[in-house]
């Protein structure tokens, strides 16, 4: 297994939820500690790791999230099953009969998503999506007094029961919170391979808390580090699947995309402008994706203090937001050789350009 394979790995199968980072933290705390000359923290748990390649240089953020989709319990019914609240975005359907771990002050639970079988099932209730109010998670217990004595209490969060493991030949990575570790492990990747390298700026790379929920770690960790560039690196929709090929979209495998608009920001046409004028110089595809149903941490870096010129890079990714999503290696890889490329071309000059004429 490759360097950035073990590392997918290991980031994958940690467990996280929005407002509970702690153990992803530790991960990401270990992998930056050898490679960077400073890190730094905000107050909700956002993480990063500082190189200077020029001192009081241009700031330039990069950021994956740390939070992974999952769920919070709710309340214990008297006969001893959990019900939840969705931390992130999720289609019930994805849900039924999945395995899950609530994680306890005890340590870990294992349940199973349970529903109301089809057989009992009316005709209409078969042709709707399940709401996730009827959804429950039957962790074996014999009613709520047997839970609590498991450890459970609300507020535990709930993670996804999933290995990660690779196919197409080793090139497509598969498993839970590829949304948005894959973020992670990228602006790990970036600020190694700076080690040796000058450039014109100080960089800040890391990741954030409690996007899924509101890209609230991006807020703090902007105040934190009042960034002159940033960018949010993070994962997207791939249209290559059945049913999806008249969309036209991003496709897995095809090189890393770019962001032109989605809910929370339009992109900085300056910076974008630059980051595809790289890559034809470089020779890294690239895609474009129009995401007007979600946004990214870059909706918040972009409106920090008097305004940040700010994008986000990230990959075409199937079945987000489920046990199981998929990502490409060879995509990871073009995004970090993008990526510094740019970052040589970010001194001051460039940036003030930026900042004051698009």
């Amino acid at each position: 297994m490759d360097q950035q394979t073990a590392m997918m790995k290991k980031l994958s199968e940690v467990d996280g939820v929005a407002g509970d980072e702690y153990a992803v933290r530790e991960v990401m705390h270990q992998y930056l500690e050898g490679i960077s000359e400073e890190i730094v923290t905000d107050h909700l748990g956002s993480v990063l790791g500082v190189k200077k390649g020029v001192e009081n240089g241009p700031k330039i953020l990069l950021a994956g999230h740390m939070d992974e989709v999952g769920f919070m319990v709710s309340r214990i019914t008297k006969q001893g099953f959990l019900k939840f609240q969705q931390l992130g975005g999720w289609w019930p359907h994805t849900l039924l009969s999945q395995r899950v771990k609530i994680r306890t002050k005890n340590g870990d639970v294992v349940g199973i998503i349970g529903s109301k079988p089809p057989h009992i099932l009316t005709p209409e209730e078969r042709e709707k999506v399940i709401p996730l109010k009827d959804l429950y998670i039957d962790i074996g217990a014999k009613d709520k007094e047997e839970a609590e004595e498991m450890g459970v209490l609300p507020g535990d969060s709930i993670v996804p029961c999933s290995e990660f493991f690779t196919m197409g030949k080793g090139d497509l990575w598969v498993g839970k919170a590829i949304d948005n570790r894959i973020g992670c492990a990228l602006a790990i990747e970036v600020l190694a391979d700076l080690q040796d390298k000058a450039h014109p700026n100080v960089i800040y790379a890391g990741a954030t808390v409690q996007e899924e929920v509101g890209l609230r770690g991006a807020a703090t960790m902007a105040n934190l580090v009042e960034p002159d560039i940033a960018f949010a690196l993070d994962v997207g929709v791939a249209y290559d699947t059945p049913g999806l090929e008249s969309h036209e979209g991003p496709r897995v495998g095809e090189g890393p995309t770019v962001v032109l608009l989605d809910s929370s920001m339009v992109s900085h046409v300056g910076l974008r402008r630059l980051v595809v004028e790289t890559a034809k110089e470089i020779g890294v595809p690239l895609q474009f994706e129009i995401s007007m149903g979600g946004g990214t941490d870059a909706g918040k870096f972009h409106v920090n203090g008097k305004g940040c010129p700010s994008l986000a890079i990230g990959f075409a990714t199937r079945y987000i937001h489920s046990h199981q999503a998929v990502a490409s290696r060879s995509d990871f890889m073009a995004a970090k050789k993008l990526l510094l490329a740019v970052i040589e071309k970010l001194d001051w000059e460039t940036v003030r350009k930026l900042q004051t004429k698009g």
